[in-house]
Formats: C-alpha cells, structure tokens, sequence
C-alpha cells in the first residue's frame, strides 16, 4: 500500500478520513473508515506520545454537511445483537 504520513499535530476533532488510520507500525489501526475523530482519540496520542500516523485515504470534506454540527452521526450508532433469554433457577 502506498500510505500517506500523517502528523499527529494535522489530527483535529471532527475530521474524517475516507480510508482506516494506522498507528505508524501501517498493521494496528487507529481509526476506522468515515470514523470521526474524539477528544479520546486526540488524548491518546498525545498520551502515547505517537509522532505520526498513517492513511492511503484522504481527509473527507464536510463543510457543506449539516451533520457536522450535531456532536452524534450515523456511523457512531451501532447496532445491538439479540440477547438470549435466561433460564430461571429452582
């Protein structure tokens, strides 16, 4: 895969990337696809003292999406598995 080197300083709240974010090893994922960036995200990379990470997407725009201005989207909604009934004891 051809990656693009991302400084940690360029990760922002809010922005997305049209492809998975790796840690700088290009294996262990940091950030899935569309995956919207956290406070959380922001604090561990400042906390692990991670110098870059990388990306063969793009940053997606959103600048012309309403979405961006509410604090949940669709893709951080996930879908719960049917839960399995107990069975009562004597």
């Amino acid at each position: 895969m051809n990656y693009t080197k991302i400084n940690c300083s360029d990760m922002v709240l809010g922005i997305r990337y049209s492809a998975p974010v790796f840690f700088e090893d290009g294996e262990n994922m940091f950030l899935a696809e569309g995956k919207t960036v956290k406070q959380y995200h922001l604090d561990a990379l400042k906390k692990w003292k991670i110098p870059f990470l990388l990306s063969y997407g793009h940053v997606i725009d959103d600048s012309s999406s309403a979405a961006k201005d509410s604090s949940y989207s669709i893709d951080d909604i996930e879908e719960l598995e049917e839960i399995e009934e107990l069975e009562e004891l004597d």
